[in-house]
């Protein structure tokens, strides 16, 4: 029999079928661009790329707001939706293309909501090649989770604000490890958003950045490291009255 199921892959296929039917739907309705423009019109893989589509699509966003804004949004979860790099390029696009509150409500939903599909196809497919290859070392992983059950949503919270694990190893790691939906899902709505504070902050001046190190300082490393500790606070709490009860 054959690892993945053929009702598991053509769950998979569906969805990329249904990605590539909404970005070709949106690349349809777009504005007819100059030659000039269409050789920049792809997802950034760098900061200049960045730049070059934000210029492009600034030139169409006042008369097509809500096109360019489904298209940066349908781009993102298909990033975060496979685990692909880049999604730190487009959260800082988000912050040169929209207003403040839009582009941090943007980048936050479309972060959920993308590593939710992953972690879907991270159950449905990397489940089995799990226990497969590594039976011992995931059960025990397992078990360290639901020892640690409660605690979820914060612990989600944490590993998102901190850059001690990459966002995609958590999006295909939780499923494996038998972290449910709900604390995964609304731990890294809440988690992503001081980072993307700050990255959206420093999308504003996006024609001007040099540098993706640029918006790091000691105050906004400092940001980070308070909501951090904040997030395991209620952790440590626990701890406490459990041990002066």
């Amino acid at each position: 029999m054959s690892i993945l199921t053929s009702r598991k892959t053509l769950t998979v296929l569906s969805v990329v079928a249904l990605y590539c039917s909404v970005l070709t739907g949106i690349y349809m309705n777009f504005p007819e661009m100059k030659p000039e423009e269409k050789q920049h019109f792809k997802y950034p893989r760098s900061l200049d790329d960045a730049k070059r589509l934000g210029k492009v699509l600034s030139r169409y966003k006042d008369q097509h707001f809500y096109t360019v804004l489904c298209g940066v949004v349908a781009v993102y979860i298909v990033l975060q939706s496979f685990a692909i790099p880049g999604s730190i390029f487009l959260t800082i696009l988000s912050g040169y293309l929209f207003p403040f509150p839009v582009a941090l409500a943007l980048v936050c939903m479309c972060s959920a909501l993308g590593a939710a599909v992953c972690y879907y196809l991270s159950h449905s497919v990397g489940r089995k090649l799990m226990t497969k290859f590594f039976p011992d070392r995931l059960l025990k992983w397992q078990a360290e989770i639901q020892s640690q059950r409660e605690n979820l949503f914060n612990y989600i919270v944490f590993l998102r604000v901190t850059p001690i694990l990459p966002n995609w190893f958590i999006n295909i790691a939780s499923p494996l490890l038998d972290v449910p939906l709900k604390p995964f899902f609304f731990g890294t709505l809440a988690g992503v958003a001081p980072p993307s504070f700050l990255f959206i902050q420093a999308g504003t001046t996006l024609q001007m950045m040099t540098t993706t190190n640029a918006m790091w300082s000691w105050s906004s490393t400092g940001m980070l490291g308070f909501f951090a500790v904040l997030s395991l606070l209620p952790v440590v709490y626990k701890h406490y009255k459990l041990k002066t009860d």
